[in-house]
């Protein structure tokens, strides 16, 4: 009795109930298609390029007033030669860029979803700490939140300066501040500060409500995404100053009074509150 024949190969069709749990129903592909663009906060950055590694993705940036970044770059990243997009083969040594800029939470890096190669300087933003005031040269230097690196701008009579709403005085600026700068970077070397709004300076009490989103009883830290601003601050902590501390968690809802000490948000007081949208209304 001659042997069996080998059975045919058959393909079959699954629908799409089948995969469901596999593929995503939005049309993108977790394993082929880039990540979403960082949902954190957009900071424009002047500077010079000083290499390209285009195997991996990245540029090595001189930025205007002092110091070394390295962006990472892909097929989200647009790129803007003269104001017509175009190619990464526009990113040369040499060339000066504007980036828009945004930390990516999951890696730690830096990503660039706009450059600007070629162009004049727009108005750009910053945000970080006061390290130095120099009243005789009416300088200012920050330390940016992004990349850590100092920035000097220059400061002069046209310059607007705010604390909050509130009108304030270069004087009033002091070491530990955190502001926001609102400069022009024409200058390779320092920025001119167009506005500078003075967020936070030691010593200030602020009040914030909102949910917890991280929790460490044993360190003494939370975040809190604050209702006021949507925006997540850390806070730290003493365990022994609150008296329901094992009832907070991530979730729970909290109306804090906190001093701001240059380095770090202090709670002084720590509420749970049964939702602290409604004593914001």
């Amino acid at each position: 009795m001659p042997p069996a024949p080998p059975p045919v190969p058959k393909t079959e069709i699954l629908d799409s109930s089948a995969t469901s749990g596999a593929l995503a129903t939005d049309g993108h592909d977790p394993i082929l298609d880039p990540p979403p663009v960082p949902a954190t906060t957009t900071t424009l950055v002047g500077g010079t390029i000083s290499g390209v590694d285009r195997l991996r993705n990245k540029m090595t940036v001189q930025v205007f007033g002092g110091g070394h970044w390295t962006v990472n770059f892909d097929e989200r990243t647009h790129i803007f030669h003269n104001g017509a997009e175009t190619t990464q083969l526009a990113l040369k040594k040499g060339e000066r860029v504007y980036i828009d800029t945004q930390l990516d939470n999951n890696r730690h890096d830096i990503f660039a979803r706009n450059i600007r190669v070629g162009v004049a300087a727009p108005p750009a933003d910053a945000d970080g700490q006061i390290v130095d005031v120099d009243l005789k040269h009416s300088e200012l230097t920050v330390r940016d939140n992004i990349n850590s690196v100092p920035v000097r701008f220059a400061v002069d009579q046209d310059t607007r300066i705010s604390s909050g709403q509130n009108p304030a005085a270069f004087q009033d600026i002091r070491p530990g501040a955190l502001v926001h700068v609102r400069f022009a970077a024409e200058n390779p070397n320092r920025g001119l500060a167009r506005e500078i709004n003075i967020l936070a300076t030691p010593g200030a009490v602020f009040t914030f409500a909102g949910k917890i989103t991280y929790l460490d009883i044993h360190r003494g830290v939370l975040a809190l995404q604050n209702l006021s601003d949507d925006k997540n601050y850390s806070i730290r902590f003493a365990s022994a100053r609150i008296p329901d501390v094992r009832r907070l968690g991530v979730g729970v809802d909290v109306w804090i009074v906190a001093t701001f000490e240059g380095a770090s948000y202090v709670a002084q007081t720590v509420n749970i509150t049964k939702s602290a949208e409604a004593l914001q209304k």
